[in-house]
């Protein structure tokens, strides 16, 4: 019935517009037109009334220049109108009255030809039945695109265990199969794929965050304990880690808590990690501030507000000839609390070729927005030189340290690396 209902009423449409100017004629139409042309020639004469009366004021032309402006302004209103009147009376004169033929032979034929184009495609069932088909269709392509797309998923993933059977120290490989285990919910897959990965190349903060992802989306996208240790294990390594800060920055979207989802995803943004999809992040990011009613040109600050500690980074003299001769060493910098806690306040990752430098602790940097350098009046700060890689100060590491120093210090913070972790 829908279709015949949308049909008759285009029908009925199509007669309104034949026969309305039977009926309507188009008098008005030139009297509508001409008193527009009257308030036109008005409204225009005010405002060259005011001009002059401006230039006046202003000493820009004098009393008889002023006199002789206005009076030929008036005349000129004055034309205006007749020329009007004359225009309306000619055009009325010739107007001709619509014949009532041409409505009735135009209603005749689109009644006709309805009807024949009606009988040329096919009955009412016919058409009425096209939609449902058409939908059910549809609906089979989009299942059917599915089932394809899980098909490759698979046939992906029995390649890569070809592959990693007669190669089982490839981690990419090892890397790539959890990535596409994640894809299609073998959560538990990926998480054993992502340990041969650290098994291989060891303990990294991309590896730890993929683990956090797998165990996240297994627990029904909530945050338990297991998946918490991986994303601090994570954070700790490195605190704009990817992965782990795109988890945490939906999570957070989800339970929206929009502003800690902002802090961090522009984590991820600022550093400019060349294989995450900056784009689509700077798009998140403008929703969840549309969602906090911010302006997305405004730049957000109460995410960095709070202390900024300033420490310059130097390597001694003998510890930068010694590491200069072996691999590029990862160095930490960070604030712990003075009360014995461990867990840094803010972080930053960087490599020993990369001292001397200046860096900024801010709350920016915090793995936990409640607890921050903010939260406390004075922190112990760390810049250790990590032998193995890992987080923490181990034997055979260098280390410099300043204790107890005030959050709110506007002087920047020197640490020399001079001392050998026994």
């Amino acid at each position: 019935m829908e279709f015949l209902f949308i049909g008759f009423t285009f029908i009925i449409l199509l007669l309104i517009v034949v026969w309305r100017p039977f009926f309507k004629q188009n008098k008005h139409v030139f009297v509508d037109s001409a008193k527009l042309r009257d308030e036109t020639n008005v409204t225009l004469y005010h405002e060259h009334k005011k001009e002059i009366e401006k230039d006046y004021s202003e000493g820009g032309i004098d009393e008889e220049n002023y006199q002789y402006l206005l009076a030929e302004l008036d005349n000129t209103l004055l034309q205006d109108i007749e020329t009007t009147k004359k225009s309306e009376a000619v055009t009325s004169g010739e107007a001709k009255q619509y014949s009532v033929f041409w409505p009735v032979g135009l209603s005749v034929f689109i009644l006709i030809f309805s009807a024949a184009l009606y009988n040329k495609q096919g009955s009412y069932k016919l058409i009425t039945e096209l939609p449902a088909g058409h939908g059910q269709q549809q609906a089979m392509s989009q299942e059917q695109m599915q089932m394809q797309r899980e098909k490759q998923a698979m046939a992906h993933i029995e390649k890569l265990q070809k592959h990693i059977e007669s190669n089982a120290d490839d981690g990419e490989a090892w890397y790539n199969l959890g990535q596409t285990y994640v894809a299609v919910g073998g959560f538990d897959e990926a998480v054993a794929a992502f340990t041969q990965v650290i098994r291989i190349e060891g303990e990294h903060a991309d590896l730890l965050g993929a683990i956090a992802q797998a165990l996240y989306y297994k627990n029904g996208q909530k945050i338990n304990a297991e998946v918490q240790t991986h994303i601090d294990k994570a954070l700790a390594l490195d605190v704009n880690d990817p992965s782990t800060n795109i988890l945490l920055g939906m999570h957070n979207f989800i339970s929206e808590n929009y502003q800690q989802a902002i802090v961090f995803w522009q984590r991820v943004i600022d550093s400019n990690n060349q294989g995450v999809n900056i784009g689509a992040l700077k798009e998140a990011v403008a929703e969840a501030k549309n969602r906090l009613n911010i302006p997305t040109d405004k730049p957000q600050n109460a995410a960095v507000a709070g202390p900024q500690l300033k420490v310059s980074v130097s390597l001694s003299d003998e510890i930068a000839k010694q590491l200069a001769q072996d691999e590029d060493r990862v160095v930490f910098v960070y604030a712990v609390p003075t009360n014995g806690q461990r867990m840094p306040l803010a972080a930053v990752k960087l490599k020993a070729s990369d001292l001397p430098t200046v860096v900024v602790l801010s709350n920016s940097q915090a793995m936990s927005s409640a607890n921050n350098l903010g939260s406390v009046e004075e922190v112990h700060v760390y810049a250790i030189v990590s032998m193995q890689g890992g987080v923490g100060i181990k034997s055979g590491d260098f280390k410099a340290e300043a204790l107890g120093v005030d959050v709110n210090r506007s002087e920047t913070l020197e640490l020399i690396v001079n001392n050998l972790v026994e």
